[in-house]
């Protein structure tokens, strides 16, 4: 079994414009929302899930199983928990599994398909920033729903605008319809008498 932290080492080094762009991507992650989402996960699912070695490998080790992500998302809801069956397992198949049963937790609790990482960004390594990403989507999330379930700090994520449904009964909406009816206004009469469009071509 490969030791902790050395998940992108059985990789070869990427050359020219694989590099590039794995570097872009690697700018990306932030070592300050790191320790938000360490300190928070830690808060939400208790002293038992242990704390990652600093960077962005340990990060990538701490939450590779998909374990400590199914945890956090379970501990987000109220009633019925979303993943059934948290199990650590070496085995490479099952802790993907585990991670994409977080993924689809997540969705359900409403984190939107744009917020979403995919299962290779973290198991491979492939984009970390984009699991931060999901994270502080959900912590946004848990913040706004305020359901009693989120524990940290509520100044750590920010507070989503939540949708303003509202609903017309029949009557209103046919009035509604007659305003704008009104409001398009009338052209009668309306001629394009006297308009002038610039001068007449001069053909020589």
């Amino acid at each position: 079994m490969a030791a902790k932290g050395v998940g992108m080492a059985n990789k070869g080094p990427a050359f020219g414009m694989s590099r590039q762009v794995q570097d872009k991507i690697d700018s990306k992650y932030d070592a300050e929302l790191e320790q938000i989402l360490v300190e928070w996960i830690c808060r939400q699912c208790g002293s038992g899930v242990g704390r990652p070695e600093a960077g962005k490998l340990g990060f990538q080790a701490w939450l590779k199983d998909g374990c400590i992500l199914s945890e956090l998302i379970n501990s987000l809801f109220v009633g019925d928990k979303p993943v059934k069956k948290i199990q650590s397992s070496g085995m490479a198949f099952k802790q993907m599994e585990q991670i994409s049963q977080f993924l689809n937790g997540a969705e359900k609790y409403g984190v939107t398909k744009t917020d979403m990482f995919q299962t290779v960004d973290l198991w491979e390594g492939k984009d970390l920033a984009a699991v931060q990403r999901t994270l502080s989507a959900l912590g946004s999330l848990a913040i706004t729903k305020d359901e009693g379930t989120y524990n940290g700090d509520p100044n750590w994520f920010f507070k989503k605008a939540m949708e303003n449904k509202r609903d017309f009964s029949d009557e209103q909406m046919k009035a509604g319809k007659s305003v704008i009816g009104l409001q398009m206004g009338s052209n009668k009469g309306a001629s394009q008498e006297g308009m002038s469009y610039g001068r007449a071509r001069q053909i020589l």
